[in-house]
């Protein structure tokens, strides 16, 4: 299949499983102005919450558009087990993509991401669990980073998985994860991945939530995450540490380097971090 969307056009998403089992995406070229494919399960408002589950998503070519493979934020019936390989992505705002915030509950979990080559995108890899946009997004009760009780209504994102990956003129940041103050995200791990940063890179939101900066040519952002792994991972270009990450349990590095640092910061920056693992740059 062949969809094509003007690139300045607002809501012309590509294709959108939402509360499907056993999709296969396969073959496709997507061109569009907004989300090339959304994997979405129902907001907290759905009456019956089904899961969106066993979806493979392979040999794509995807273009333009906010992000290439966006899951969330409606995941309220959980979104699990899915694979996205041997894909293409250039000119695109964000890459793999998950969002969610307080108040819409389910899980995000099971996710593989292989062998992809990306291009020219604001930030490959997203994990925002402060994420504002829709209703009641811009309440307290989304945005506050100080712990919660967890609910029901409390989302989760855990057990994500990339490797072989190649990102060129990455604009705002090598990553972003951000789990919630009483709910990190778990168990992500990133094995043989290769990033450069653009040049003369315009400052841009690597996602959307409150209270934070633009970024242009950053490292990996990790905050509120947990059993997070970085193997062989290379970022190049970049300004600032090639990893930054705070509040923390369980982070291991390992063959990790960096190319054509842009000033003397450590490789590795990291604030109230518990329990690293492994330091290895060799």
């Amino acid at each position: 299949m062949s969809i094509k969307n003007p690139a300045d056009s607002p809501n012309t998403d590509g294709i959108n499983p939402e509360s499907c089992k056993n999709v296969h995406i396969s073959n496709c070229h997507i061109d569009v102005g907004d989300d090339c494919i959304a994997i979405k399960s129902g907001t907290e408002d759905t009456l019956i919450r089904v899961p969106c589950e066993n979806i493979t998503i392979s040999n794509c070519t995807m273009v333009h558009g906010h992000g290439v493979v966006v899951i969330g934020s409606e995941m309220s019936g959980d979104i699990r087990n899915v694979t996205i390989s041997n894909c293409v992505f250039e000119g695109t705002d964000r890459g793999i993509r998950m969002k969610s915030r307080r108040g819409r509950g389910g899980v995000i979990e099971d996710i593989r991401i292989n062998n992809i080559v990306m291009k020219d995108v604001l930030c490959p890899f997203i994990a925002n669990l402060y994420y504002y946009c829709g209703p009641k997004g811009k309440d307290k009760y989304v945005w506050d980073k100080t712990p919660y009780p967890i609910t029901k209504d409390t989302p989760a994102f855990r057990r994500i998985h990339f490797s072989n990956i190649t990102a060129r003129e990455v604009r705002a940041a090598a990553g972003f994860l951000y789990g919630l103050a009483e709910m990190y995200v778990e168990d992500v791990s990133f094995e043989n991945i290769s990033i450069s940063m653009a040049k003369n890179a315009e400052p841009g939101m690597p996602d959307m939530m409150s209270n934070l900066e633009p970024m242009a040519q950053r490292g990996f952002f990790c905050s509120n995450v947990k059993d997070i792994s970085f193997s062989n991972v290379t970022i190049s270009n970049h300004k600032g540490p090639a990893f930054y990450v705070e509040n923390a349990f369980n982070v291991e590095f390992s063959r990790c380097k960096t190319k054509n640092a842009k000033n003397d910061d450590p490789m590795v920056k990291l604030i109230n971090v518990i329990y690293r693992l492994q330091l290895s740059s060799k």
